[in-house]
């Protein structure tokens, strides 16, 4: 299954992407983020970052709600995280290839349009 070491190849492989230095991974697309590592976070404790868990860019809640609702063996999330556009992904869970069509997902939604057309139509089987 799929592992932070894929998130990072997918997501590098995109088109104007840049790698903010972290802990995990965390990737942007013109100065926007679009999957990272998961802070967790605890009262009392310091924050733990995950790189078996990646945030992943859904769009909107009706997206986000489509996949915490169809699939919470994959997706899941935290109060932190309510109300935002946002779902936590178990890597360990993922196909590379389902993996694959969510970076790619998230990068198109956080890109610029003058970014985004230079994605390859038929890169990751798009």
């Amino acid at each position: 299954m799929a592992d932070a070491d894929d998130v990072r190849r997918l997501a590098l492989a995109l088109p104007h992407v840049v790698e903010i230095d972290s802990e995990g991974f965390d990737f942007r697309v013109g100065d926007k983020g679009f999957v990272w590592s998961y802070p967790e976070r605890h009262p009392g404790k310091p924050r733990v970052i995950r790189t078996d868990i990646a945030v992943l860019y859904v769009g909107d809640e009706a997206e986000k709600q489509a996949l915490l609702l169809g699939e919470p063996e994959l997706f899941f999330t935290t109060e932190s995280y309510d109300g935002l556009p946002l779902v936590l992904a178990r890597l360990e869970r993922l196909s590379e290839e389902r993996l694959a069509e969510l970076v790619v997902d998230a990068w198109r939604m956080r890109a610029p349009a003058e970014l985004a057309a230079d994605l390859d139509p038929g890169q990751f089987g798009q």
